[in-house]
């Protein structure tokens, strides 16, 4: 299974490996049958007896492994004792940009444009979820969604909201104005946030774009969006952390649109 650690094995096979209890915990209740294989040594399952529950609902055996066996399994440097193999799941962005049962569209959707560090992708996924969003989008541009590094940063959102991955950034950005949704991009090169949450953009159904952690969007790219932003720094720090930046922008919008009500 360690081989699933890798890009080349998880696209041949369509799985992936899932680290520590709280993402395991949360794939057994929210996507229980996306589980193939539980790994967990004694100890750790009687440390988290909520997993051996779950898990005994869900009908899915585990399988009793040695520390050792974990470590050799594992994407990370201290294994703590469970990891499962899902099956990847990945959404279309139609299914995010589709009205729910009651009509009413998607009000907020995070768009990764080239993001290459996994711990800013799940990172912005679990900010995603936090702030009641719609749904992520990944361009072909991004790191892999099922990358270890990235699942573990989500701790367990991306079982919780759908991602959509691998489309072309201006075919999202099409699609998404389509939906009825703005488009606004985190830049440093854009406006102060403070101004656009005064005049009320905000409120309106958003998709924010935020691009790579080194160069940002290209010229090329922010030329596409409807306006750029920019989170202002008040006190003596450099920058800011593109998944921090990511947070507070989709806060801000959650924030607006609940106010609007």
């Amino acid at each position: 299974m360690a081989k699933l650690a890798k890009r080349e094995a998880r696209s041949e096979t369509g799985l992936f490996l899932l680290e520590g209890p709280q993402a395991v915990a949360e794939a057994l209740t929210f996507r229980p049958q996306l589980v193939v294989e539980l790994f967990a040594t004694p100890t750790a399952l009687e440390r988290y007896s909520d997993i051996a529950r779950s898990a005994r609902t869900a009908g899915i055996e585990v399988e009793f492994v040695t520390e050792q066996v974990i470590e050799s399994m594992a994407d990370t440097v201290t294994p703590q004792g469970v990891i499962a193999v899902c099956h990847q799941f990945p959404t279309s962005i139609k299914d995010i940009l589709r009205a729910d049962a009651d009509g009413k569209p998607p009000k907020l959707i995070a768009v990764l444009e080239e993001v290459r560090d996994p711990g800013n992708a799940g990172t912005i996924i679990r900010a995603a979820d936090a702030a009641g969003a719609d749904g992520v989008i990944f361009t072909g541009r991004s790191v892999d969604l099922y990358n270890p590094k990235v699942v573990r940063a989500s701790t367990g959102s991306i079982f919780h909201l759908p991602v959509a991955v691998g489309l072309e950034y201006e075919v999202v950005l099409q699609k998404v104005r389509d939906a009825g949704l703005q488009v606004l991009a985190a830049d440093i090169k854009g406006d102060d946030l403070l101004s656009a949450r005064e005049s009320g953009l905000l409120s309106a159904p958003t998709a924010w774009v935020f691009g790579n952690e080194a160069r940002g969007l290209t010229d090329e790219n922010l030329a596409l969006v409807d306006k750029a932003l920019t989170v202002p720094i008040y006190g003596h720090a450099e920058s800011m952390n593109l998944a921090t930046a990511a947070s507070v922008c989709l806060y801000e919008s959650a924030f607006s649109q609940r106010s609007a009500k």
